[in-house]
This record gives structure tokens, sequence and C-alpha cells, in this order.
């Protein structure tokens, strides 16, 4: 299937490594020009390469930007669309990674912990879409895709939990404002991922349970209906999808792209 994203101009944030790099990587394959958005310089020039290998029938810009900054924001879609014409496609990956470090319970849970996780991952999502908004109604077309988590639908984590809703919550939000103009949003939830982290992430479990590394493996996969850890390549397919013309039908709802989650009923 040809998803009619060839020459098209996406900007991914948080491209510099896990899911974020690997949609970037699936859309320059699929021939969109890619502009990789992330807080390091060296790390983008990195991630580039791999980008461009993908795609190398792609234009691949990076551009250094922190979404907590708004004028940030808004001064990289500038250039994003001074230097390709313009933006079709956001893709907005850039959050503080979860499960990097213990959960803290109610008592040890401060305030600016949470704001930091708001401020990163809900509104540095609203700040991109808000800068590339305008751009994509007035050609009358365009996709947002947001990738939030499936700590959205589950206890666990105070800070992890508000912040994924509150991603899915606004990406129903701009869906009903956008889609008049032809813009389609939607959120994807992954679950436990396979990137660059998960080594370290699992030999932190190593340590502080005891068990083997094929212990802890086979723990995080029974939790899928595929039992398997879905890797950052098979998520990032399902976003090329959900970020392309084929997908008009899909607008301000959520897709979990985690291998299944056992024992729950969504509907």
């Amino acid at each position: 299937m040809d998803l009619d994203l060839g020459g098209r101009v996406a900007i991914v944030t948080g491209a510099s490594r896990g899911i974020g790099l690997a949609c970037a990587r699936a859309l320059a394959t699929e021939g969109a020009h890619v502009v990789l958005v992330g807080r390091d310089a060296d790390t983008l020039e990195g991630a580039a390469g791999r980008v461009r290998s993908a795609g190398p029938a792609s234009t691949v810009l990076t551009i250094v930007a922190d979404t907590t900054d708004d004028a940030a924001v808004r001064t990289m879609v500038d250039r994003a669309v001074g230097v390709l014409g313009g933006v079709d496609v956001l893709v907005n990956a850039a959050a503080r990674p979860a499960g990097g470090s213990p959960i803290p319970p109610l008592a040890e849970l401060t305030d600016d912990a949470v704001l930091a996780e708001v401020d990163t991952k809900v509104l540095g999502y609203l700040r991109t879409a808000r800068a590339v908004a305008p751009h994509m109604t007035a050609q009358g077309w365009g996709r947002i895709v947001n990738i939030s988590g499936l700590n959205a639908r589950r206890t666990g984590s105070i800070a992890g939990t508000i912040r994924n809703v509150g991603v899915a919550a606004l990406t129903a939000n701009l869906a009903d404002e956008l889609g008049p103009h032809g813009v389609g949003v939607v959120v994807v939830h992954p679950g436990y991922t396979e990137t660059e982290r998960t080594a370290g992430m699992i030999a932190d479990r190593v340590a502080a349970t005891g068990r083997s590394e094929d212990e802890v493996r086979a723990e995080l996969a029974a939790a899928t209906s595929l039992r398997r850890i879905i890797t950052a390549d098979e998520v990032a397919d399902v976003v090329a999808f959900l970020a392309s013309p084929r997908a008009v039908s899909v607008t301000g709802g959520a897709v979990a792209a985690a291998g299944g989650e056992r024992g729950v009923v969504h509907y």
C-alpha cells in the first residue's frame, strides 16, 4: 500500500532516539522529508544519519529546540517551513522517559515532579501543535500524531497517568477544532517498548530483584497478548500509517500499539 507520504514534510519531536527516531525513519522510508527535533545537536546529527540511510530520497533536517520553550518551538517550525516549504505531518514524541526511576508514593511526590511531566509532554505537544496548525489549516490538510502511553489507561504512576490522560484529552480537542479544516489528530499509546534504553532498564531490574535477565524479559512480555515486547520500529509502522492520508477516517481517538493488553476490554 502506498501511504502517499512521498514529498510531504514531517516534523518529529523527540527524534534523537527511541520511538521518535523510529518514527522519523519510517516516514523517511515512505519518502517524506523529515525534520528531526531534539535538545542535543550531536545526538540529533547521529540520528539524522540513520534516517538518511532509511530514506535516501528524503531531505533530513535537524533543528535543536526544547519543546518546553514556546519561542523555541515557534522558531523551529518557522525554520522548517522556510527550508522545506511547509509542514504536513507532526509527530509529537518529545517526553521524559517513563520507567527510568522508581515511582514515588504520594507522600514523596512533589508538585514540581508532576508539573515537569505536564510541561514537557502535555504542554510541549500543545506548543508544537499550535505552531504547525496555521500552516496545515491554510493548505486544508495535515496529520498530527501524539505519542502517549498505556499509563493513560491504568494506575501505578500518578504523574505518568496524568500526563498521558492529558495528551489524550488534548488530542480529542485538537481533532474537533482542526477537523473541519482537513487536519486529523490521533494519539498512539505504546506499552513497554524495546528501545536503546531497554538493556539498561532491564539491568536495573535484575539488580533490584535478583532475577535473571531472561526472567525479567519474560515478565514484561507476559503482560502482552503477543507474549513479547514490541519494538520501536513496530510502533513506528503504526504511526506512519496514522500520519498518512490513508488514515483520514481515524481522528480524535486513541490507538494502542503495545502488543495487546491482557485481560482488558476497551470499546
